[in-house]
């Protein structure tokens, strides 16, 4: 395997780039069922760099202390870490203000947040709520809970078979009823990229608010959150080469202003009475308890890693691996890929004629192959192309041609044992 990667190495600058870029990462030098890790389940969660493991572990064993509700110096520099970390993610976004950013356990709880919130304020019996046949569980099973709770309704913007949006069938769903659209940016089952802006200026035509889903975005393109003027924009820190356990919602902050608070406690007031609470402003008021500390640290240094690193480089890469990967899984008999959109993020799936998902995927595993299987939480998506799973190869920047190989060789000694 290191020959094979040296060999690479010499084919580009970016090649070489690359390189030096897994070195970064310890995890990439393991070993599994006695075989070099080939690491392509980086949809599920990113491995970390080693710059965001090693602030971890100096704030664990320098500056741990809570943060907001000390006057001890340990406090205050918790505190200043922490405030930080939301600075760099706000910089990172091009969000208006620090205060647009509030910390969360990750993706799912964020959409949670706003669906409860928002339904307090802008959802009433009858208004509709806007979705796509890409969702994942997480974009699609909150909103359904509060069309339970509210006698709103769901409506679904199609897919063509590519996997990209029905545009014109999509545009007919918006009316007066519209409240709010929830879209994903990035769709983690096939890859699509989608077209943001138009949809986002439809909803807003229509008075609705858009909720952007970009968990599989961030990892792989600059997002502008001025620029899309979208009204909410959440992702996870773990699939952005930082820790599990935090994600992040923006907002803008004339919503966030308006819309009261998702959960009691500790640091989201400025005054309690038994009689009332006066709640503090975003976004201690959507943060309640103690936060993540150091996982919004870890976050903020995964930024600043990924930020040196650059896109541009990183979509290059990804991008020669993902045509590489089509180009390959092509040549083998009985394969058939799961949507081929017009733009696609660093995500593949693929089915082969007579066996199984998980059976592909345990046998790449003997071959230190790590890829999901399954119905990657977007059953509805699965039941549109009428499969109950796919193998999803998903990649990033520090993964290389040569790995792609030995899943193309691992692919073909599948298809010999069962006998294809």
């Amino acid at each position: 395997m290191s020959t094979s990667i040296t060999s690479e190495r010499n084919r580009s600058p970016l090649a070489d780039r690359m390189l030096s870029w897994r070195d970064d990462f310890p995890i990439l030098r393991e070993r599994v069922h006695g075989k070099p890790l080939v690491y392509f389940d980086n949809a599920a969660t990113t491995q970390k760099p080693r710059s965001v493991i090693r602030v971890m572990t100096e704030y664990f064993e320098k500056q741990n202390a809570n943060v907001h509700r000390g006057v001890h110096s340990l406090s205050e520099v918790a505190t200043t870490l922490y405030e930080e970390a939301r600075k760099t993610v706000a910089r990172f976004l091009q969000a208006g203000s620090p205060s647009e950013i509030i910390f969360t356990r990750g993706t799912t709880e964020s959409i949670n947040l706003i669906a409860q919130v928002l339904g307090q304020v802008v959802i009433r019996p009858g208004d509709e709520i806007i979705l796509s046949e890409l969702e994942h569980h997480s974009n699609i099973v909150p909103w359904q809970l509060l069309c339970e709770k509210t006698g709103a309704h769901l409506r679904v913007i199609p897919i063509l078979e590519s996997g990209d949006l029905d545009a014109e069938a999509g545009s007919r769903l918006f009316g007066p009823k519209t409240r709010i659209l929830a879209l994903a940016h990035v769709s983690n089952a096939l890859g699509t990229v989608n077209d943001l802006a138009p949809w986002i200026r439809l909803a807003h035509e229509r008075g609705a608010l858009a909720v952007i889903d970009g968990a599989q975005a961030i990892p792989h393109l600059p997002v502008d959150v001025a620029a899309l003027d979208c009204d909410f924009y959440v992702f996870s820190g773990h699939k952005l080469y930082g820790p599990t356990g935090i994600g992040v919602l923006y907002g803008k902050s004339v919503w966030l202003e308006r819309l009261p608070p998702w959960q009691g406690g500790g640091d989201m007031i400025t005054s309690v009475t038994f009689q009332k609470t006066q709640y503090a402003a975003s976004p201690q008021r959507f943060e309640a308890g103690t936060p993540p500390i150091a996982q919004a640290i870890g976050l903020a240094e995964a930024i600043r890693y990924l930020e040196a690193v650059g896109y541009a480089d990183i979509q290059s890469q990804e991008n020669r691996i993902t045509e590489y990967v089509l180009q390959r899984l092509r040549e083998i008999p009985g394969i058939h890929l799961i949507g081929e959109p017009r733009e696609r993020a660093a995500i593949v799936s693929f089915v082969l004629d007579g066996i199984h998902p998980h059976d592909i995927g345990t046998v790449l595993d003997q071959q230190g192959i790590a890829v999901r299987a399954g119905h990657h939480c977007a059953m509805p998506l699965m039941e549109h192309y009428r499969v109950p799973a796919t193998v999803r190869a998903s990649f990033a920047f520090y993964n290389t041609l040569n790995e792609v190989d030995v899943m193309i060789e691992a692919l073909g000694k599948t298809v010999e044992l069962f006998g294809r």
